[in-house]
């Protein structure tokens, strides 16, 4: 882990719902990460770990509660009645902000989103880009970053992922694992503070698990502040700092790896270990 910064909250959410029309998904979500930490999110499928992490950047607006990460408000800005008064004007127009959240533009949101980098379980690589134009779009058209500062980048970020031969190369031309290297790169590509992984590994054959994980744990090595659902336990004992446990969109349990993963104290903590380990 990188001491740089480590130790303060990276990410903190508080009280979070989120419900789809009547099926609540997330039932109160109470959670912090700290700088540098590697959190894995565990439980069986329906029990609100995607819809978690998809909060955690926007993707889904939360019913109630609060995300900030590294200080800011995800999505939303608090402001002070005098604030909103001075904005709006006494008489009227807009609503009295108090403690209330107001949600940001969609082009501070996604300026927010260049800060948090998400890896989806299917890569979601651009099929007509190359490799390299992949991983240098976003840096270009988000950032405003030169267009040879972005390739250089990239081209480092493709060695770092061990794909430099690929820079050419078509997404329909990679196996599973280096289309999913690839997506790790472009995440890494707008120097995010904060990484989140989706199932990174659900969609690969078995035998390229391992390729991608090595990257993943690569990263966790050099102090990457990472949300990781996963169902590979192996990885999780070996690189979490943090293993949460969840089910129907509660945290049941959390703590070290050695502490949920070998002595859980939730009955249903139990049952789900004893079926995939």
């Amino acid at each position: 882990m990188s001491d740089a910064g480590a130790g303060r909250t990276m990410v903190d959410i508080k009280a979070v719902h989120k419900s789809f029309g009547t099926l609540e998904v997330l039932r109160g979500i109470d959670l912090e990460v700290r700088a540098g930490e590697v959190t894995v999110v565990l439980g069986p499928s329906g029990s609100g770990k995607s819809t978690l992490l998809r909060t955690i950047n926007h993707l889904e607006k939360v019913d109630s509660g609060w995300i900030s990460v590294d200080g800011s408000l995800v999505g939303y800005r608090r402001e002070s009645k005098t604030a909103a008064r001075r904005a709006f004007g006494k008489g009227g127009g807009g609503r009295r902000v108090g403690d209330k959240l107001y949600e940001l533009r969609e082009r501070e949101v996604l300026k927010q989103r260049t800060q948090i980098g998400f890896v989806f379980q299917n890569f979601n690589l651009f099929p007509h880009l190359t490799v390299l134009e992949n991983i240098t779009e976003a840096p270009v058209s988000a950032l405003k970053r030169p267009r040879k500062e972005a390739l250089d980048s990239a081209r480092k970020l493709l060695d770092r992922v061990g794909l430099a031969d690929k820079a050419d190369a078509y997404p329909k031309q990679l196996s599973g694992g280096q289309q999913q290297r690839v997506a790790i790169a472009r995440a890494l590509a707008l120097e995010p503070k904060l990484l989140l992984f989706d199932e990174p590994t659900s969609a690969l054959d078995p035998e390229l698990v391992g390729e991608v994980l090595d990257v993943i744990k690569d990263l966790a090595l050099q102090g990457t502040t990472m949300i990781v659902v996963t169902h590979e336990i192996g990885f999780a004992r070996e690189v979490a700092d943090t293993v949460v446990f969840m089910d129907d969109g509660r945290i049941v349990e959390q703590g070290a790896p050695g502490d949920v993963l070998d002595a859980p104290r939730h009955d249903r903590t139990k049952a789900f270990l004893s079926k995939v380990l």
